[in-house]
């Protein structure tokens, strides 16, 4: 029988030691900064053992990039449930609101703003290649926003589509990323001027779209 300890299971007290270790470094990376967070500072934030640590994660590459996986979750769970709940509505009802959506899940939090942009560029490949996948599965979250909006597109057409959602995303995030230089998070006022530079945009890049098919 497996061992019970407040009332977890191993698999549960692991689950449990793996977000006491994200959220402790969720800290460190934002005030520290990656170069300059050691696993041992994570652990002792976390009140988590190093031996544990490495039951959980193999480096600290590791769980920074479990710490982009686990932010970039949160925000597709909003965005997907936000879109469910707009369903038959017109873009230029829904769009507004999953923007502003998309702003705040990033921006509410300075400390995850922080490290999903202000770090996570140049770290490595495999941080790289996280954030790439996190902006793909963002580019196809349009793609099927637009499936409903425009109906059946040739093959074609899709593939310009899908080149135009793939660049649409990364100018969002570079938006965020260039308004974080000089922004107070703590400023709703700035904050509101971001979400009208990104709803700007996307409208944009889609009139763009839209006269060209």
């Amino acid at each position: 029988m497996a061992r019970v300890i407040r009332g977890l299971d191993a698999d549960q007290r692991r689950a449990e030691r793996r977000e006491q270790l994200l959220d402790a470094a969720l800290e460190l990376f934002a005030v520290q900064g990656y170069p300059h967070t050691s696993i041992e500072q994570i652990c002792t934030t976390a009140y988590v053992g190093t031996k544990s640590f490495y039951e959980v994660f193999d480096s600290r590459e590791d769980c920074y990039v479990a710490l982009l996986k686990r932010t970039s979750e949160r925000l597709e769970d909003t965005m997907i449930a936000l879109a469910a709940a707009h369903a038959g509505g017109s873009e230029r009802e829904v769009a507004p609101g999953l923007l502003s959506a998309f702003a705040h899940a990033l921006i509410d939090d300075p400390r995850i703003a922080r490290v999903t942009f202000g770090q996570a560029g140049g770290i490595s490949p495999t941080v790289e290649r996280q954030r790439r996948t996190n902006r793909r599965w963002a580019a196809g979250f349009l793609e099927q926003l637009w499936d409903a909006y425009d109906g059946p597109q040739s093959e074609l057409d899709r593939r310009t589509r899908h080149g135009v959602a793939i660049g649409l995303v990364g100018g969002l995030f570079d938006l965020i990323a260039d308004w974080l230089l000089d922004a107070d998070l703590h400023d709703p006022n700035q904050l509101e001027d971001l979400i009208d530079d990104l709803t700007s945009f996307y409208i944009t890049v889609r009139r763009g779209l839209i006269t060209d098919n």
